[in-house]
């Protein structure tokens, strides 16, 4: 199960496999400011300090360039974690919108750790 870190929150966003970034972040109680949400726009951009992402449909080189694709800009309304990754906002702030899906989030993050560790089974 990959996972998205956010450091400027000290926050850790735990995904299903195949889920956008975007989804995860609204699934664990985050809102920033968005689009289309189709990959039309641009306005869901954010940098992916660490980690590696693809694209779960094609994106229009008219909103990620050819140089943002190598840079680390991320359309997250698109873009499916490939291995934990590490996030910072680019012109919006994310904010928690939804505490009692933060705290599910939580628990979720915790299990996962748990197997992981080997400590609790499936």
């Amino acid at each position: 199960m990959p996972h998205v870190s956010i450091p400027a929150l000290d926050e850790v966003v735990y995904l299903e496999p195949d889920e956008t970034v975007l989804s995860g972040l609204y699934k664990a109680g985050y809102a920033y400011t968005v689009g289309c949400k189709r990959g039309g726009c641009g306005i869901c951009k954010l940098d992916v300090l660490e980690g590696d992402f693809t694209y779960n449909r094609p994106v229009a080189d008219s909103v990620v360039s050819a140089d943002e694709r190598t840079d680390g800009t991320c359309l997250s309304c698109r873009a499916v974690p490939d291995s934990d990754i590490t996030i910072q906002m680019r012109t919006s702030e994310l904010r928690l919108v939804n505490p009692i899906l933060r705290q599910i989030n939580a628990r979720a993050r915790e299990r996962a750790q748990a197997l992981a560790a080997g400590t609790e089974k499936e």
